[in-house]
C-alpha cells in the first residue's frame, strides 16, 4: 500500500488529487453528490502502488469550476474534458451514486475509452419529476435548505441516515466535512439534475468489464435495484457489501477496497 499522500492539483478548471506513477493504469474516482475528492484519499493511498489513483472534484464542487447548466448530459462531457486534461488513456472509473450515474451516461458517448467501470451504489434510473418517490426524495433532501438550514448544520443527519452499520468513526468524520463544505448551490443543482435520468435501455450496450458494487443497508441504491441491474450488462460481476450503507468507502473502507481490488486484479491480469 502506497504511504504517499496525494498530490492536490487546481488548474484553474478541475481540482483533483492523485497519487502514485503517472505512468501506470488510470484509476479515476468519481464522489457522489455529498462528497468530494478527498472522500478517496484512503483508495488513492490504497491502489496507488499500482495504478495512477485521481479523483476530481466534481464541477461545482471543491476547486473545480461550476457549469453553467448542470445534467448529468453535461457532468458526462465535463468527464471526458477531465480525462484528456490528465492524460488519461484507457482509464478504469470508479462512479459512486451520481458518479455512476455520470459514467454511465459517459458511457454512451464513449463506449470502447474504458478499460473498466466501477458502479459503486448507483441506480440506473431516477424517474420523472412528477413521481411521488421523486418528489418526497427532493422535498426531503432541500426541504431543510429551503427552511433556512445550511449544509454545515444538516451534515451530521444527513450522512447518519445515508450509513449502515458500525460506520468507521474516522470515516464518518470525513463523510461530514465532505457534506459540510458543498456548496449548497451545487447540492440543489445535482440534487435537481437526477430527476429524468433513465439509461436502463443502454445497459445492455456496456461493452466493458463492470463491477456493480452494494450496500445490503443502502436506502438510496438499494441492493435488489442494483442486482437486477447487473443482469442486463453483459459483462457485470455483482458484489454486495453487507451491513453497508450508501457510503461504502467511508464506512467500510477495508470491505470496500477488498471487492475492489479482487476487480482490479481481475482486469489488470485481463490487459496483461
Amino acid at each position: 500500500m502506497s504511504q504517499l499522500a496525494p498530490m492536490i492539483t487546481n488548474d484553474g478548471r478541475f481540482a483533483y488529487e492523485a497519487a502514485g506513477d503517472p505512468g501506470a493504469i488510470p484509476l479515476i474516482f468519481l464522489h457522489g453528490i455529498g462528497g468530494a475528492a478527498r472522500a478517496w484519499r484512503r483508495q488513492l493511498a490504497t491502489f496507488g502502488d499500482r495504478f495512477r489513483t485521481m479523483a476530481w472534484d466534481m464541477p461545482g464542487y471543491g476547486g473545480s469550476a461550476p457549469l453553467a447548466s448542470v445534467s448529468i448530459a453535461a457532468l458526462a462531457d465535463a468527464l471526458q474534458q477531465f480525462i484528456e486534461q490528465v492524460g488519461a488513456a484507457n482509464p478504469i472509473l470508479v462512479g459512486h451514486s451520481i458518479g455512476g450515474m455520470i459514467v454511465q451516461k459517459w458511457l454512451v458517448q464513449s463506449p470502447k475509452l474504458a478499460r473498466a467501470v466501477v458502479l459503486a451504489q448507483t441506480s440506473p434510473a431516477f424517474g420523472k419529476a412528477d413521481g411521488d418517490w421523486q418528489k418526497s426524495f427532493i422535498a426531503v433532501r432541500l426541504g431543510p435548505l429551503d427552511r433556512g438550514e445550511t449544509m454545515n448544520s444538516l451534515a451530521p443527519s444527513l450522512v447518519k441516515e445515508l450509513v449502515g452499520d458500525d460506520p468507521d468513526p474516522k470515516g464518518m468524520e470525513l463523510a461530514r466535512e465532505c457534506m459540510a463544505s458543498v456548496p449548497e448551490a451545487s447540492y440543489r443543482a445535482m440534487m435537481l439534475a437526477l430527476i429524468g435520468f433513465d439509461q436502463r435501455s443502454t445497459l445492455k450496450d456496456i461493452s466493458v468489464p463492470t463491477l456493480l458494487l452494494s450496500g445490503s443497508k443502502d436506502n438510496n441504491a438499494p441492493a435488489p435495484m442494483m442486482a437486477k441491474t447487473a443482469t442486463f450488462i453483459p459483462s457485470a460481476e455483482y458484489v454486495e457489501l453487507a451491513g453497508v450503507g450508501h457510503l461504502a468507502n467511508l464506512e467500510r473502507p477495508d470491505v470496500f477496497d477488498q471487492a475492489l481490488g479482487g476487480f482490479l486484479d481481475a482486469v489488470a491480469a485481463k490487459h496483461g
